[in-house]
């Protein structure tokens, strides 16, 4: 091909009213940032610190109230065994034997046959004589059956000068406060 053949687009005259439109520009400064306000910067800055401030005071009011959960768990663990404690003196207080060995202890004796009064006219049935002064039973004779549960009962308080003494009570098991023991191993 040559370069007749290609199609040859004409120059069209710039008019000289027209002047060509020129690309560049002058630079221009740019726009002076202004300074932030001093009051903005401190405002900021103690929002920060005061967010800071509630999150270790809630932290800090989470981890006492973690130690004082920790501190009544104990207390109700102790209180538990306590009551399991006293629960095992009070069945074994309450046992018949006790009860029998505590009366005749008191001078009450087994009664003898039952006498009964009619009201309407004031006659007894029975032998009408009272109980034996001497006990056909001795609760901690030769056929008593001993019972596991049953402690010697403690002695009444002592009084000395006014004061009463305080009998101790049943010793419990210590409380574990650190944790459950383990061997040392290495």
């Amino acid at each position: 091909m040559s370069l007749n053949a290609v199609v040859r687009k004409p120059v069209q005259p710039v008019a000289p009213d027209k002047k060509p439109q020129r690309k560049l520009q002058p630079v221009t400064r740019p726009a002076v940032r202004r300074k932030p306000k001093l009051a903005y910067a401190l405002a900021a800055l103690g929002g920060a610190l005061a967010i800071g401030a509630a999150q270790i005071a809630l932290s800090l009011a989470i981890t006492q109230d973690s130690f004082t959960l920790a501190s009544l768990s104990s207390q109700q663990r102790e209180l538990n065994l306590q009551t399991h404690a006293l629960q095992e003196e009070l069945t074994g207080l309450s046992s018949p034997q006790v009860l029998a060995s505590s009366a005749a202890g008191l001078g009450m004796v087994v009664a003898g046959s039952p006498s009964y009064l009619r009201l309407s006219d004031g006659a007894v049935f029975g032998t009408g004589a009272g109980a034996d002064w001497t006990s056909t039973v001795n609760p901690d004779g030769v056929g008593a059956v001993s019972n596991s549960l049953i402690t010697e009962p403690p002695p009444p308080p002592a009084e000395t000068d006014g004061a009463v003494t305080e009998q101790t009570t049943q010793d419990l098991p210590p409380a574990i406060t650190d944790g459950l023991p383990s061997p040392t191993t290495h």
